[in-house]
């Protein structure tokens, strides 16, 4: 059904474009009308097509599998991260982020949505929020440590880990409702 729906985007707007340059002063409104609306089909169907794509079982169950083991790990390595600042130089921490998360972070990202599907928009949004509270200070944590501001990463670190162990539990709360 997506497949479709890219053919009908593709048809639609590239030959409606056309139609629109083959004369500058008037353009064939019934054509373009027409394949317009063959575009918005097409969009249509594609959003049909990834909302039952997203919703399909075994595809919600491998997504919140996929949640909670990024999850799981983010909040061990920044935990880890945190209890080893005293050790690490802090123009390396950026890199051991890079090394240590990124995996995990793109992840967690590309299968977030299933919360929504699963739980609700709320639970969604609940859960969200505390993640993406550890990624801006992971993101602190990285700029930080560019510029060595020794002080700004120590702090921002140990609340990077306290967010992930907070979206940690949000999500075994919705889990284990």
């Amino acid at each position: 059904m997506k497949n479709i729906g890219y053919v009908l985007i593709s048809l639609g707007f590239l030959i409606g474009s056309y139609f629109t340059v083959l004369d500058k002063l008037n353009v064939e409104w019934g054509a373009f009308s027409v394949l317009l609306i063959l575009g918005f089909a097409g969009v249509a169907l594609v959003q049909i097509g990834g909302k039952k794509e997203a919703q399909a079982e075994d595809k919600i169950s491998s997504n919140i599998s996929i949640i909670e083991t990024s999850l799981k790990n983010l909040a061990e390595k920044v935990s880890q991260l945190n209890a080893d600042k005293a050790s690490i130089n802090t123009y390396d921490m950026r890199h051991r982020l890079d090394e240590m998360l990124i995996d995990d972070l793109n992840n967690f990202v590309e299968a977030r949505q299933t919360i929504g599907h699963k739980f609700s928009l709320n639970s969604y949004a609940d859960v969200m929020s505390s993640f993406a509270g550890g990624e801006r200070y992971l993101n602190r944590v990285w700029s930080a440590s560019a510029d060595g501001y020794i002080d700004e990463v120590n702090e921002y670190i140990e609340k990077a880990a306290m967010q992930f162990k907070e979206t940690q539990q949000k999500l075994q709360q919705l889990l284990s409702a």
